[in-house]
This record gives structure tokens, C-alpha cells and sequence, in this order.
């Protein structure tokens, strides 16, 4: 940016109030914007209408090819596996702040602003840190974990301070048409939230069924296939049991589905993989932790952090101990670090220690 000129702003828009209203606020701090849209599922949402309501230039770029392979792809992949995956963080990690982010960088702009409800905040050494917002019960920081350090400076969270009925309140007085559009609560490529009819249709060919078992294997009758569940999970497995009983384990290779008592799904520890750290964060640290360190972890979005001593285990993974244990801990879920509000870093969960047991 030459002096005298106005700085620019990328802004990532979907149609909705979040990401409208962040380019609204951008633009009244001064930035000279203009609209992007991906087209990931041949839907625009209405952005560009936003935008010509802001009297911004808005374009559609295509990253649906990206998508799939990035997101799409590791999701059916991991359900398969028996794990639970979380799409939005792989999303935000390899396409909105991934290749978007590069598209922001090769087309001269100072900034790539998004509607989501986090805060990027320079710390006591200046290094900045991704934090959490300010509405804690909107709060999307358990998902931009994988944003690496570097990127930080050039991102923009307008929405951090602010709670939702502010949000809607800032696009009804600007006459956003989005003022009043209901939040989404779907995985974006779902429809209806029914992932197992997905993947059945994404691979042509319907989920193999296996076996509910206990204990050392004892069968109770079959399932639907093991894509249709989640550690934890006790309503919607398709019959009666005479008591209570809940998803432990996904056995993938046997197809079984380990049922237990509620007690024996929580777990007293997690051993997290692929971490991304904000190294800076934390006093002395530059790299990755030498030594074990106390930290928050919230290992399922808009669940209450558990306090955990989380330990270095190699190379970009740790093992979180927790102080009291946690419940139903996921296998391909994130897992992200706080100290207060400040993200210290997030990875995958890789493994699960049940009350006593040892990963």
C-alpha cells in the first residue's frame, strides 16, 4: 500500500448477516473492500446482492475442486475410519484461510476479513493471538485453530466484540436484507444434517452392517453401519437394550460398535495430533513446548474447556491428562488449547484413555 492510499480488504462473503455486517464494519474503519464469494457447492447465497447493497465490487471464485479434495473427501474418509470428523476446521484451515487467503495475498490486499466471532489481538510481545470472542456462546475460535501464526496479522474479525443481537441490530439500522436470515446449523454440503445418506451417496453404495457388542465382545444384534455413529452417542441406535447403553468404540475393521455404561465413555486423557501452535502465546515459548504445561482444552465445540496438564509426546503432539475426566472424548475430532481466552494451539484427537486406562 502506496502512502496516501486507502488499505484493502478482501472480505469472504456468504449472503448471511455475520459476514455482511463484517464488511459493513470494514468499510467504516476505513478499508477500501470488495466482495468474494467461493463457490464450493454452486450456491452464492445471495452475497452478491449484499454486496451491491454496500456498493462493493463482489466476484465469485470457483475452490469447489479444492473442496472436495480437502474437506469433502478426508470427511467421508474419516467416518469410514470410525472416527468423527470435523469439516468446518479442515475448511477454515486449507480453504478459507488456505487457498482464499493466498487469493487475498496475490491480489494486493492488506487484509482477508470474515464474519467469523473470534479476536486477533497483539499480545504483551507483539505477537499477535487468536482469542476468543467476546459473546463466548457464539464464540468460533475452537475452529480457526489451524490458522498458522504468520497469517494472523492479515486476517480481520470484525464480529469479535460483538454478540449476535448487536450483529443483527448493525445490518437492520444499515437495511441489509440479511439482517433477519436464520443462522445455518447444517454442515454445508449436508442436507439435513444426515451424513450417513452422504456418504452412502458420495461412495455408491450403501453402509456395510456389523454388530452392537459388549464387554469382550458379546453381541446384542446388528447396526446400520458404523458411519451412522459417534462415541458418546445413546439416542437414534435403532433398538432396545433394557438399559441405557452408549457408543464407546468404532471398530471400522469388524464393523462392530462397542456399546458401555455411561461412566465407561468418559475418558481421562486424550493424546492430540497434527497440532498447530500459536508459539508465542505462551512465555518463552517459540516453537513447540519443551515441557508440560497447564492449559484449558475444549474437545467438542460449545462445550465448558476442562483443565488438563498437557505434556510434549513428539513431534506436533501432546497428551492431555485431564483433571477430572471428560465425556465421550471423539477420535478425529479438534481439540484446542486455551489459556484464558487466548488459543495456544488445537490438533486432532488421535487417541482416548478411558478413566484408567493408557493410551
Amino acid at each position: 500500500m502506496s502512502g496516501g492510499e486507502k488499505p484493502r480488504a478482501l472480505i469472504a462473503m456468504s449472503g448471511g448477516v455475520d459476514s455482511s455486517v463484517a464488511a459493513l464494519i470494514a468499510m467504516r474503519m476505513g478499508y477500501e473492500c470488495e466482495g468474494v464469494t467461493m463457490d464450493l457447492l454452486g450456491d452464492g447465497g445471495g452475497a452478491e446482492r449484499v454486496a451491491g447493497a454496500l456498493g462493493i465490487p463482489h466476484k465469485l471464485i470457483d475452490l469447489s475442486k479444492e473442496f472436495r479434495e480437502r474437506v469433502v473427501e478426508p470427511f467421508v474418509s474419516s467416518y469410514e475410519g470410525g472416527r468423527t470428523p470435523n469439516p468446518c476446521t479442515l475448511c477454515n484451515t486449507y480453504i478459507k484461510f488456505g487457498r482464499l487467503y493466498d487469493h487475498m495475498l496475490e491480489g494486493g490486499f492488506d487484509r482477508l476479513v470474515t464474519g467469523h466471532y473470534a479476536r486477533i489481538e497483539a499480545g504483551p510481545n507483539g505477537a499477535h493471538r487468536l482469542m476468543r470472542a467476546f459473546d463466548v456462546s457464539k464464540d468460533q475460535s475452537y475452529f480457526l485453530y489451524g490458522i498458522t501464526p504468520e497469517k494472523l496479522e492479515h486476517i480481520l474479525f470484525p464480529l469479535g466484540g460483538l454478540t449476535k443481537r448487536e450483529v443483527r441490530g448493525v445490518a437492520s439500522q444499515a437495511g441489509l436484507e440479511s439482517a433477519e436470515r436464520r443462522d445455518s446449523q447444517d454442515i454445508c454440503f449436508l442436507q439435513g444434517g444426515d451424513h450417513a445418506g452422504f456418504i452412502a451417496a458420495y461412495r455408491g453404495k450403501p453402509p456395510a452392517s456389523g454388530e452392537f457388542v459388549v464387554g469382550a465382545g458379546r453381541a446384542l444384534g446388528r447396526h446400520d453401519g458404523t458411519e451412522r455413529y459417534t462415541l458418546g452417542q445413546r439416542k437414534g441406535l435403532g433398538m432396545s437394550f433394557g438399559r441405557p447403553l452408549f457408543v464407546k468404540e468404532i471398530r471400522p475393521e469388524t464393523l462392530e460398535i462397542v456399546l458401555a455404561d455411561e461412566e465407561d465413555v468418559f475418558a481421562s486423557g486424550v493424546l492430540i495430533a497434527d497440532v498447530n501452535w500459536f508459539p508465542k502465546t505462551m512465555p518463552g515459548v517459540d516453537e513447540e513446548p519443551k515441557k508440560s504445561f497447564r492449559a484449558k482444552i475444549m474437545i467438542r465445540y460449545n462445550t465448558k474447556p476442562a483443565w488438563a496438564k498437557v505434556s510434549p509426546a513428539g513431534e506436533r503432539r501432546v497428551l492431555a491428562e485431564f483433571d477430572t475426566p471428560v465425556r465421550a472424548p471423539a477420535k478425529g475430532q479438534a481439540a484446542v488449547m486455551y489459556d484464558g481466552d487466548v488459543v495456544l494451539g488445537g490438533g486432532t484427537i488421535d487417541a482416548v484413555s478411558f478413566n484408567t486406562g493408557k493410551i
